[in-house]
């Protein structure tokens, strides 16, 4: 059981506000910066804001109004949170961008922060496109990209399967409450997810899933992603609807071509005739949006390297990443003499740690 904050009981029942709304919500934000400010204020003040709509507004529930105590009382038993969009440090830092991002997200396990692909598809999908969409999901995952999807059914259990089984880190999207497994069959996945990254909805706990809130799902998946790989799609098909949003994100599409008489061959065979990077593998994706990403292989003898230096040595090669840097640069950083990080870069050379470009720059080395 996790007891609540003062805030996030503040925002649940701003959230449980009767034609409030989503761009209602984000008005009172930039408002009051505060959900008590904003409750203490009600629908009298809030008739006053620039762009504020009121018309439709009831009064908040009571903090021991039903809807608020059973949306509480789900939230503590699930040890979910309430990630607002004012929150700097927690919020999704791609999905913020976007031009209709989630005023709230409720949040269960551990939000990764990194580089993150968003993986969908078909829900009856064929065994070679499960198996191709978990071989990539598990390479990628592997390189510390974080996998995307929605839980559903087909490509989208295979994403994540994929993703665990490459020891990485996946997230799951809900188009219903936090506090509800669906497809029920997937509890097992749901909760193995959440050992190794997290779920989150944008809907309030107990909220069914119902068709209208998939779309609205569809743009956190690929609003919080570099990408999108669709992986068997339907024309119509939600997959579709994704890369749409991608496309109007500013995200890059992915797409694997399909069967040319598949029904599931046709979404992603026009998103391939539309300008989609064509996609047979990891090596596809990992070209395009992360060319200079270390294999794990390269990553492991990286770090076994760094274990055998000390001192400034150490401090040196940490500064040495994949931009190149020159010495004068690596000098200003490591607070060292120009003469000193000469010696230290030859020796961390001979030693095959790094390597210099042109113009006298260094890289870590990229050798097997």
């Amino acid at each position: 059981m996790v007891t609540m904050t003062a805030d996030e009981t503040a925002w649940l029942r701003l959230h449980l506000t009767p034609g409030l709304g989503r761009i209602g919500l984000i008005h009172l934000m930039k408002a009051y910066g505060c959900p008590r400010a904003a409750l203490a204020a009600g629908p009298a003040g809030w008739s006053g804001l620039a762009g504020f709509r009121s018309g439709k507004v009831q009064t908040p529930p009571a903090e021991n109004s039903p809807p608020v105590t059973q949306a509480r009382e789900s939230l503590s038993r699930t040890g979910a949170r309430i990630v607002s969009l004012l929150d700097r440090e927690a919020y999704p830092p791609l999905l913020r961008e976007i031009h209709d991002p989630p005023a709230l997200l409720y949040v269960r396990g551990n939000l990764p922060c990194g580089e993150a692909l968003a993986v969908v598809g078909a829900r009856r999908a064929s065994t070679a496109g499960r198996r191709l969409t978990a071989e990539i999901s598990r390479e990628l995952a592997s390189r510390d990209i974080t996998i995307v999807s929605g839980l559903a059914r087909g490509i989208d259990t295979a994403a994540h399967q994929g993703a665990l089984d490459g020891e990485g880190t996946t997230v799951g999207v809900l188009g219903c409450g936090i506090d509800r497994i669906y497809p029920p069959e997937n509890r097992r996945l749901f909760l193995e997810v959440l050992e190794r990254g997290a779920i989150l909805s944008e809907f309030p706990p107990g909220t069914p899933p119902l068709a209208r809130h998939f779309p609205g799902r569809n743009r956190i998946i690929s609003g919080m992603c570099r990408g999108v790989l669709v992986v068997e799609a339907a024309e119509g098909s939600g997959s579709l609807i994704t890369a749409d949003f991608a496309l109007e994100q500013g995200r890059d599409v992915f797409a694997v071509p399909g069967p040319v008489y598949s029904p599931t061959g046709g979404g992603v065979n026009r998103l391939l005739k539309e300008g989609a990077n064509l996609v047979t593998g990891a090596a596809d994706i990992l070209d395009a949006l992360w060319p200079h990403l270390p294999s794990p292989a390269l990553r492991q003898r990286q770090d076994t390297f760094a274990a055998a230096l000390a001192g400034d040595a150490l401090t040196l090669y940490g500064l040495i990443g994949d931009t190149p840097l020159h010495p004068d640069e690596l000098a200003r950083k490591s607070a060292l003499t120009p003469m000193e990080v000469s010696s230290i870069l030859l020796h961390l050379e001979l030693q095959g740690g790094i390597e210099q470009l042109p113009g006298m720059r260094f890289v870590r080395s990229r050798k097997p």
